[in-house]
C-alpha cells in the first residue's frame, strides 16, 4: 500500500465524518424540537414502521447498548407513547409496542421530519445520492466481513 492511498483513505475517513456529523447535528435538533431525545425518536420510528419489537432486540436495530434500552422505554412509556406487552408464547419475552398516542404523535412529527432531512440532503442531486447511498453501502458490507 502506497502512502498516497493511505492518505486519501485517511482524507475519506474525515470528509465522512464530518458530513455525519454536520447532518446528525442538525436533525439531533431538530428531534429535541419534538420533545424527545434522539434515541427516544429511533425507538419511536421503529415500532411505527416495523410493528412491535422484543424490548432485548431494539438496541441492536437501532445501535443502542442493551443497558440504555430499559431506561429510553421507561421514558416513552412515562410519556404515554408506548407500553409493555407480555408475550403470550414466552414468559421471558416483553414486547414494546406503540400506543394510539404514540401513533398520533409520529403521524404528527414525521411528514416534516422527513421534509427536513430531504432540504439536509439537497445538496446532492437524486443521482449522486443513488451514487452515495450505493458506495456507503459497500463501504459499510465491507467492513461486517472483517
Amino acid at each position: 500500500m502506497n502512502s498516497e492511498q493511505v492518505n486519501q483513505s485517511l482524507k475519506l475517513f474525515i470528509v465522512l465524518s464530518r458530513a455525519y456529523r454536520a447532518v446528525n447535528e442538525n436533525v439531533n435538533k431538530l428531534i429535541q424540537t419534538y420533545g424527545l431525545n434522539p434515541t427516544e425518536f429511533a425507538v419511536m420510528e421503529l415500532l411505527y414502521h416495523k410493528g412491535d419489537q422484543p424490548l432485548q432486540q431494539i438496541g441492536g436495530k437501532i445501535l443502542l447498548a442493551s443497558g440504555s434500552i430499559t431506561y429510553v422505554v421507561d421514558k416513552l412509556e412515562q410519556k404515554g407513547l408506548l407500553s409493555r406487552v407480555a408475550c403470550p408464547k414466552d414468559r421471558r419475552v416483553t414486547y414494546a409496542q406503540i400506543t394510539e398516542q404514540g401513533k398520533a404523535f409520529i403521524e404528527d412529527v414525521f411528514p416534516d421530519h422527513a421534509k427536513q432531512i430531504d432540504a439536509y440532503m439537497s445538496e446532492l442531486s437524486p443521482e449522486e445520492k443513488d451514487m452515495a447511498i450505493g458506495l456507503l453501502k459497500k463501504l459499510g458490507m465491507s467492513q461486517t466481513n472483517q
